[in-house]
């Protein structure tokens, strides 16, 4: 099949579209590769690249209502284009009016910028520093009687941005994650560490090796603890996964309808409320240096904070926490209207900072006694209302007394809202680039601090490991 330059595919499917309409067309190009290793020896390798086309066809009637037809396709080539492009439009004829009709956001040559250039690709190259790295980690711990497990994917995604009200904007995406596994040789003891980074250039494997190693060896001594609540040091990973389902829960329509621990009783949103009991921030911003993402709106589908009318729309620096005080709910045009606020759309990083510059291992240092976590997995929504979640430790808990890490103790499940945690937040420390272990798949952009929180639920003894 005969390829073409998927901006020439936006420009193609836009001028096929019938006058009287709007039409939004998204091309994305995707190249990928990934290394694997088990038990100190590398196992897989490979490189894979794919490509699809998404035309959002606008039906506009009486009134302001339109009708939205959405049809996506992978390994479109140019004789397809236009059978696409009337799929969309059927779709749209005979869909019902969409509840967040808007005009589209207007666009002109400014936003042109790298339009022309050929799309961004990743290839096994991007491991040569870090592959080299790898290996002679690999080698130290076979020496050390550590066995290694993990993988190494990089991925990325150019996206071009077309509509027929003038938009023409493009982003290349780099995304790449590391997750690594340490084990003793007899594989009873086990602790994880992972990174997320744009191109391997700043990931340290042996540093990471000797993190897992010290873990390790903290994992020679075990002790039993009950069920409770304990102060507990959260590392930056856990924060991460905590903080990343706040952030996808904190939507202004939901907030708005009274449905989320971010409404206010009696109507309305919390916005404007105090959250946390230290003033820590918690922002997004596209341009955060190593966590860089797309500025704009690009929606391939409509949903509660989420609109295919926003595509293109400016996403910049938004405060969603300042000084500890809720600032901001992530919403599209049509559903920050409906709340009754600024729009604010999402933005696809998070990062949390404090002004502490505390490292974890001060932290554990002036800890008298309480929990270390190393990360948390298998995280479920428990209540909207309040947002509490339940979930597994996994990798290590370990117990600190006088400052000291003194041994293991058993696996919990926790029941914790991450609302209710930053309110008894009692510090915070320095911000670190992150990867969450749960939602490494999703989000991988996040910085956080380490945090100390007092009485940390753990609600039961858990048998995994």
């Amino acid at each position: 099949m005969s390829q073409i330059r998927p901006q020439d595919t936006v420009e193609r499917a836009l001028a096929l579209a019938r006058p009287g309409g709007d039409c939004v067309v998204i091309a994305d190009e995707t190249s990928t590769a990934n290394l694997r290793w088990a038990g100190n020896t590398l196992t897989t390798n490979g490189v894979a690249a794919s490509r699809s086309l998404t035309v959002i066809s606008i039906d506009r009637r009486v009134e302001g209502a339109a009708g939205v037809g959405i049809v996506s396709r992978s390994g479109v080539g140019p004789d397809q284009v236009e059978d696409v492009v009337r799929e969309a439009e059927k779709a749209a004829e005979q869909a019902s009016p969409a509840e967040d009709a808007n005009e589209l956001v207007p666009g002109d040559s400014r936003g042109r910028s790298g339009w022309e250039d050929s799309p961004a690709t990743t290839d096994f190259g991007v491991f040569r520093g870090f592959a080299a790295e790898l290996g002679e980690t690999l080698r130290a711990a076979e020496g050390a009687g550590r066995k290694l497990y993990g993988f190494a994917e990089h991925g990325l995604t150019s996206t071009f941005l077309g509509t027929s009200a003038g938009v023409r904007l493009r982003y290349d995406q780099p995304e790449g994650r590391l997750e690594l596994n340490a084990k003793s040789a007899d594989l009873t003891r086990s602790a994880w560490a992972g990174a997320g980074t744009r191109d391997f250039t700043d990931v340290d494997v042996a540093t990471l090796d000797a993190g897992l190693a010290e873990r390790l060896s903290w994992q020679a001594r075990r002790v039993e603890l009950p069920a409770g609540r304990y102060e507990t040091l959260l590392p930056p990973t856990a924060v991460a996964d905590l903080m990343v389902y706040l952030y996808w829960s904190a939507g202004a329509r939901d907030a708005g309808e009274g449905r989320t621990v971010f409404s206010k009783p009696g109507g309305g949103t919390r916005v404007g409320e105090r959250l946390a009991a230290l003033p820590v921030d918690l922002f997004s911003d596209p341009g955060y240096p190593g966590l860089e993402c797309a500025p704009f709106v690009v929606a391939h589908s409509s949903g509660r904070d989420q609109s295919v009318f926003d595509n293109g729309l400016p996403a910049g620096l938004t405060s969603w926490i300042s000084a500890g005080t809720l600032n901001a709910l992530h919403s599209s045009r049509h559903s920050a209207a409906q709340a009754g606020l600024p729009a604010t759309p999402a933005v696809d990083n998070l990062i949390m900072s404090a002004e502490s510059g505390s490292s974890l291992e001060s932290m554990i240092a002036s800890t008298k006694r309480g929990l270390l976590l190393t990360c948390l997995w298998y995280i479920r929504e428990v209540d909207p209302q309040t947002l509490l979640l339940t979930g597994l430790t996994r990798d290590g808990v370990y117990l600190v007394e006088e400052g000291e890490v003194v041994g293991t103790v058993n696996n919990f499940r926790f029941n914790e809202s991450p609302v209710g945690m930053l309110s008894r937040l009692a510090e915070a420390g320095a911000t670190e680039a992150t990867l969450p272990r749960e939602w490494g798949d999703y989000f991988t952009r996040t910085a956080m601090p380490p945090l100390r929180i007092e009485a940390f639920n753990m609600s039961s003894v858990s048998q995994a490991s």
